[in-house]
């Protein structure tokens, strides 16, 4: 499986506060966006795949809606996590 808990613990420690900090905003972002390059990497060679195609849809929807809290809540938390992960250009 391409993310187990190993890989898991290493976003949230990267990411997070520690690594069991599975709820802070940053850590779920970080999951996210590892997530959606997955999948992304998945329609590249599946064109058809509907079901994945609609995942990653709800995916970036969910990343979304988390930046958008975390930038309402704290700025400087947002452009950290944008910095460390490179979403914006």
């Amino acid at each position: 499986m391409y993310l187990d808990a190993a890989k898991k613990q290493e976003i949230f420690g990267t990411y997070g506060k520690s690594n069991t900090d599975t709820g802070s905003a940053e850590s779920q972002i970080a999951l996210f966006s590892y997530r959606i390059a997955h999948l992304t990497e998945h329609l590249k060679a599946n064109r058809k795949d509907y079901s994945t195609q609609r995942a990653l849809t709800m995916l970036v929807g969910k990343r979304r809606a988390l930046l958008k809290y975390l930038k309402d809540r704290d700025i400087e938390r947002y452009r950290a996590i944008i910095a460390k992960l490179g979403l914006r250009r």
